[in-house]
């Protein structure tokens, strides 16, 4: 019996692997110039009812507080690292593992901005590690082909704020009335303050856990500015 032709079985595997690739590249350069269209997550939150209000906006349109604001609170290095906050991941695991230790069902992320927009815009919500692989890939071709500054309006745009409200438009619309670039400290501060749980926390009428996390975010906004940790996205 002759032996398997494993070269030849495996070519059309690596073919399609090749191919994704290729496209994955591809996606990535084309939406360094274009806005990105509605996400894995727009879609699945309008298919339950919660509706969709994405309103894209160039980062000129976009006060430069909440760049400072997301920064403080989400991801003080942004600037410095290219994509992956190794300090940050290692502290969140040690983190989880005390508190899985306990039996506490709380776990924090590690993620940075980068990370964060690379799930957002290509992938899927979820924890799976095929995932988080995926995430890790797309992280490093949109630091590559994007910068920062883009990395920065791009977040910015297909965050979500509040149910079925994503971008920092739409957010400033919804809960102060106003335009993006007229976003106060204060109200920056507490848009960045309610990110980790848009759907559950207010940011116009906020209890006290977000008018603190709020209040420490505007301190933080201060040394973010004063230390130029922001310099990446704003110059």
């Amino acid at each position: 019996m002759a032996a398997p032709d494993t070269p030849r079985r495996r070519r059309p595997i690596l073919t399609t692997l090749g191919l994704l690739a290729l496209l994955g590249v591809l996606s990535v350069a084309l939406l360094r110039i274009v806005p990105p269209p509605m996400t894995f997550l727009m879609s699945s939150r309008a298919a339950t009812g919660s509706g969709l209000d994405y309103r894209w906006r160039s980062l000129d349109d976009i006060s430069p507080r909440l760049v400072e604001a997301v920064i403080a609170s989400e991801d003080a290095g942004f600037c410095g690292h290219y994509g992956f906050d190794v300090e940050a991941i290692e502290k969140a695991l040690r983190d989880n593992a005390r508190n899985e230790a306990r039996g506490r069902d709380r776990f924090r992320g590690g993620s940075t901005i980068s990370q964060q927009t690379a799930k957002n815009v290509f992938l899927w919500p979820g924890r799976d590690w095929v995932r988080k692989g995926l995430e890790a890939g797309y992280t490093l071709m949109i630091e590559t082909l994007w910068g920062k500054r883009r990395i920065m309006e791009v977040y910015l745009n297909v965050a979500e704020w509040a149910p079925g409200v994503y971008g920092a438009q739409a957010a400033s619309r919804h809960w102060f009335n106003k335009d993006a670039d007229d976003l106060t400290a204060r109200e920056a501060a507490r848009l960045a303050a309610i990110l980790p749980s848009p759907r559950r926390y207010q940011a116009a009428s906020p209890g006290p856990y977000v008018r603190r996390r709020g209040a420490r975010i505007q301190a933080a906004m201060g040394t973010v500015r004063n230390e130029g940790l922001a310099a990446c996205a704003l110059g």
